[in-house]
């Protein structure tokens, strides 16, 4: 990740850490580590916003950065009594547009000294120790953080974030980031991307293509997003093949500015393979109820989205862009706090989610593809070892993404490796996900998961099961290879 000889130098963080208590398997665990732990970071799909690196200014303050826009934190402290607005969090105005940020140095050292109060809260979660590997190893802060040290570190941050070190450009380099997607939907103009581009910047930042809005009927804005992707295209969206016309062109816009990825959110992992007739009579149905103001049947709108991934897929094998699959998440389950605030403050919940069947129409139409690749992701855990592992190790088109978001902690990572590596190996994953829009844990996160791989293989080495040198490499290929293979980086 860096050579920085100033990183890790903090007692706060461990040189062992996550690595084998068994000294003999810790010692393994430490040289596979140490194979591994400067390579450069592949973050193939996340929610950082380009801006940062199109502006290049600098990062505002503590509060704004490292606190507001994560949710690990928010959902956390609001799950122990505070409110969203004590941690800088402001109600969406009537229109429905967030507020602005919090505003004055006093209200957010306030905010600050908030958080570091309740900094125990964390203790034994994945927030801390990135958290911790963030003010130890970037800002060079005294770790954890107390209330006894919160100005301390706030203003220590504070200063770092005036200091041209610290500007975004600058720091994508010194974590070691080779390639990095954000995530926009078909109507973003990529005005971002373009100006990153354009300003001969050599840090390579790329987007994903996120089509939930104008593909999830049920999905707030979908039929005024339907009328803006026509417009965008000057294709019919009002009509079935107006409609895949429109995602071609966009499709072809985000390729050409670097996108190598789709990513579906949906709700379930359902599929479809519907005759032509048979959706085009659907999307009628759909556009006629959204363009008339009326809430689309919940059938239909689940139908929808399931022969949208199958048509996804064909036209991933004609533009040769990935195919990832994110279902399971109960989006905005708090009604109250999404109300007030909108999406993205804490309040999405993992449900149990099947895959054989759902990703069977699909799989029996391009599972078979050797040029196509689908990475499907899961918030539950009990369909690792029962179905995506076992689907993952026969489909030649389908590979498993690493867990995420609730479970990319030490222990769901770990679990992800036990659960699968028996059926689909190592070479039908495709290493690890930061998925986050905190940019500043993105090397932490890594670092995690690179500690916990290699404590994997590790145990195989110890117990005679994979000789060191093939677990060299295999590390090398979860932590560098696999992902920039998968996603055609």
């Amino acid at each position: 990740m860096s050579n920085d000889s100033n990183w890790e130098s903090a007692a706060a963080l461990h040189p062992d850490r996550l690595f084998p208590a068994d000294p003999g398997t810790r010692a393994v665990a430490r040289r596979l580590y140490n194979s591994v732990h400067a390579l450069p970071i592949i973050s193939p799909h996340g929610h950082t916003d380009p801006r940062w690196f199109a502006d290049n200014a600098p990062f505002s303050d503590p509060v704004s950065l490292l606190l507001t826009p994560d949710h690990y934190i928010t959902r956390m402290l609001y799950s122990q009594g505070l409110a969203l607005e004590e941690l800088g969090l402001s109600p969406r105005t009537p229109g429905g547009h967030a507020a602005g940020a919090v505003a004055g140095d006093t209200e957010r050292r306030a905010i600050w000294r908030r958080f570091a109060g309740h900094y125990h809260v964390f203790r034994g979660t994945p927030t801390r120790l990135w958290l911790d590997w963030v003010l130890s190893a970037v800002f060079g802060t005294e770790a954890p953080l107390t209330a006894a040290n919160a100005d301390r570190t706030y203003d220590r941050i504070a200063e770092r974030l005036t200091q041209d070190a610290f500007r975004p450009r600058a720091l994508f380099e010194r974590f070691g980031i080779e390639v990095l997607a954000t995530t926009e939907s078909p109507l973003d103009d990529l005005a971002h991307h373009a100006a990153i581009r354009a300003s001969g910047w050599k840090g390579r930042v790329i987007s994903a293509y996120r089509p939930d809005p104008v593909v999830d009927p049920e999905a707030a804005g979908f039929a005024a997003g339907l009328i803006r992707l026509g417009e965008l295209t000057g294709e019919d969206t009002g009509s079935w093949h107006g409609y895949l016309a429109a995602h071609r062109k966009r499709r072809a816009f985000f390729a050409q500015m670097g996108a190598t990825a789709t990513d579906h959110g949906h709700p379930t992992a359902r599929t479809a393979d519907l005759s032509s007739r048979m959706a085009e009579s659907l999307f009628g149905r759909v556009v006629r109820t959204a363009l008339a103001g009326g809430a689309v049947a919940g059938a239909d709108a689940e139908a929808f989205r399931a022969q949208m991934l199958t048509e996804m897929a064909r036209m991933s094998l004609d533009d040769g862009m990935v195919l990832q699959i994110h279902p399971g998440s109960w989006r905005n389950h708090n009604a109250s706090l999404y109300e007030r605030f909108g999406p993205n403050v804490g309040g999405d919940i993992p449900v149990q989610t099947e895959y054989a069947s759902a990703l069977r129409p699909l799989l029996n139409r391009f599972g078979n593809e050797r040029s196509l690749t689908i990475i499907v992701f899961t918030l539950d855990e009990s369909a690792y070892s029962r179905e995506l592992a076992p689907l993952a190790g026969h489909y030649p088109a389908l590979k498993l993404g690493p867990a995420w978001w609730f479970h990319d902690s030490p222990e769901g990572l770990m679990r992800f490796r036990e659960q699968t590596t028996g059926s689909a190996g190592f070479y039908n994953t495709v290493g690890f996900n930061d998925d986050t829009r905190a940019f500043f844990s993105i090397p932490a996160r890594h670092d995690v998961a690179r500690r916990i791989d290699c404590s994997f293989l590790a145990r195989l080495v110890a117990e005679h099961r994979l000789p060191e040198d093939e677990a060299i490499a295999v590390a090398c290929d979860l932590a560098y290879n696999l992902p920039k293979k998968a996603y055609k980086l």
